[in-house]
């Protein structure tokens, strides 16, 4: 495994040396095209912990290590006039603890339901994206990983078709969104409910609509859905098994310190297993004896972000599901809520670093818990049984940045009730994550 990270790691320093003589002009106040890349490394290691009882899903109770690399080119091409085309190859390889059961919210953002032991390379995003000004102030835009410096009008419509990630579009938040570089558990840097369209290695195809309205933003996409919960592989019929969402933006200044809000609504339609259908069954429930036929599910969340101070940021989320079918491609929680704070280093004259701290909850529908009670497996979880509690998570990192391009952050994270159970835990995680990027 340590031979084919090598390869890896060696390979993105030659496309980085590469890259770095002939990207567009800086000074170019807009960009025909641009080129970024990135790598990320994350150790983690975690002590053995108490536990009463294992199964099928549980989180490995011994002392583990967990490894992650990944390396992502990132190229934009402004095509005609408006319309932009983005493509991101990328290199992952991932040693996660326990083949990433056992936790709600599992500790590694880079981490999604792909546990390839050794390099692997795919499309990462290939998309096109199509903007029509209609006036309104003028908005500059800075060359960034899949977004062409240049300027932009306050009211616009966007439209983006392709291979994307969701949270690309939706759920976004300046202070917790981004494992690269900001909180990594996945119901902290994201709405934990939200069961947004992704295949095993996070990303799906799909169309998005925006329209923005000087503070105000409103987004609908359709996404394709994995065609069942063993089969992480996008349902090709975005008539027959699809993901909706919709989000309203907001932003606004309180005491002269922005802010921003957003409300999302989302919907699922898939081939989805009801808990209640296999609780049916007088004997252990099984959500593959029961998948049958195509059923909804809905979801909401809240998403806030508000800088209290020139240095200093806040976020807050608070989400649902509906709790009554099985989880298809993201966290197994179906209510969370989650507050944290973002500190600049500027503010102790350390330019570009960061502390963060944050604490999330997470909960399980009544008739989910009762499903795990009586030795149900679930997507992520499956202690055999469950003696319930909401599961805690807090995390708090420390992003030192030594050099403009490179971050090296240290990150801990404390769980309590793992996997909601409250005879398994607490579990601590210590991490250690570079980052790299142009």
């Amino acid at each position: 495994m340590m031979n084919s990270t090598y390869k890896l790691q060696a390979g993105f320093a030659a496309l980085w040396t590469c890259a770095a003589s002939f990207a567009a002009d800086p000074s170019s106040s807009e960009e025909t095209w641009n080129f970024h890349a990135q790598t990320t490394e994350i150790w983690q290691s975690k002590p053995a912990y108490a536990a009463k009882y294992s199964g099928f899903n549980s989180l490995n109770p011994s002392a583990e290590r967990s490894h992650s690399v990944s390396a992502t080119a990132a190229i934009g091409w402004r095509a005609w006039q408006g319309g932009e085309v983005y493509f991101n190859p990328e290199l992952i390889q991932l040693a996660p603890f326990s083949g990433v059961t056992g936790l709600g919210g599992y500790p590694n953002g880079e981490v999604l339901r792909n546990t390839a032991a050794h390099a692997k390379g795919y499309v990462s995003r290939l998309f096109a994206r199509q903007t029509w000004n209609f006036g309104g102030n003028k908005e500059e835009v800075e060359s960034d990983f899949n977004q062409l410096a240049g300027t932009v009008s306050a009211r616009r419509l966007v439209v983006t078709v392709g291979r994307l990630s969701v949270d690309d579009l939706f759920d976004d938040n300046n202070f917790s969104h981004d494992p690269r570089s900001q909180f990594m558990n996945w119901s902290i840097m994201n709405a934990g409910s939200y069961d947004f369209a992704a295949d095993d290695r996070g990303v799906a195809s799909g169309a998005a609509v925006e329209w923005w309205w000087d503070d105000w933003a409103v987004r609908f996409a359709r996404f394709a859905l994995p065609k069942t919960v063993e089969r992480p592989f996008l349902d090709g019929n975005p008539l027959k098994q699809y993901s909706d969402q919709i989000e309203l933006e907001r932003g606004y200044e309180i005491f002269g310190q922005a802010g921003r809000a957003r409300w999302l609504i989302f919907h699922n339609r898939a081939l989805l297993a009801r808990y209640s259908d296999a609780l049916s069954s007088p004997s252990t429930p099984n959500l593959d004896v029961v998948r049958s036929k195509v059923n909804d599910k809905w979801g909401w969340g809240v998403n806030l972000e508000q800088k209290l101070t020139r240095h200093l940021g806040a976020f807050a989320r608070l989400n649902s599901a509906d709790g009554k079918t099985e989880v298809l491609s993201y966290a197994e929680i179906d209510r969370s809520a989650s507050v944290g704070l973002s500190v600049e280093g500027a503010a102790w004259k350390r330019k570009g670093d960061v502390l963060g701290v944050a604490l999330a909850r997470n909960d399980l529908s009544d008739v989910h818990r009762e499903y795990l009670r009586r030795g149900g497996v679930g997507l992520l979880l499956g202690d055999g049984r469950l003696s319930y509690r909401a599961e805690q998570v807090f995390e708090a990192y420390y992003a030192w940045q030594p050099v403009k391009s490179m971050t090296l952050t240290a990150d801990w994270q404390k769980i309590r009730n793992p996997g909601f159970n409250a005879d398994r835990g607490p579990v601590t995680v210590a991490s250690l994550r570079l980052h790299a990027e142009f």
